[in-house]
């Protein structure tokens, strides 16, 4: 059952850090609608952070495999629906997801050894 527990943790970096980077790519992209002066448009980082588009399409297809995964996980563990909500709007929160993963894995290595067995 340790896989299971290891491919949440992965795609839950892997989310994390796609949407941390599609984060910053947006405020690159479209600082200058707030002020022409932040980020002027046509800079290379406006041009970076339109470059970097592609990357909400990837956080969005591994988001759907992280919400399978983080559900399946829940069952397994009999956790309540809302343990599972919080791990799926972890995902859609920049920089929540690294929090909610490091709780979610130390309780079930307290609660479900069995699953987080290495």
């Amino acid at each position: 059952m340790s896989g299971l527990f290891n491919t949440y943790r992965v795609l839950a970096f892997i989310v994390g850090v796609l949407l941390l980077v599609g984060t910053v790519a947006s405020v690159f992209k479209y600082a200058h609608v707030l002020h022409e002066s932040l980020i002027p448009q046509g800079s290379s980082l406006q041009q970076l952070g339109d470059d970097l588009t592609p990357v909400w399409v990837v956080h969005g297809w591994i988001y759907m495999v992280y919400v399978v995964i983080a559900f399946v996980l829940t069952q397994r563990a009999g956790w309540p629906l809302p343990r599972f909500l919080l791990m799926m709007v972890a995902g859609l929160v920049p920089a929540l997801i690294f929090w909610v993963e490091r709780r979610v894995a130390g309780q079930l290595r307290d609660e479900h050894p069995e699953l987080a067995s290495n």
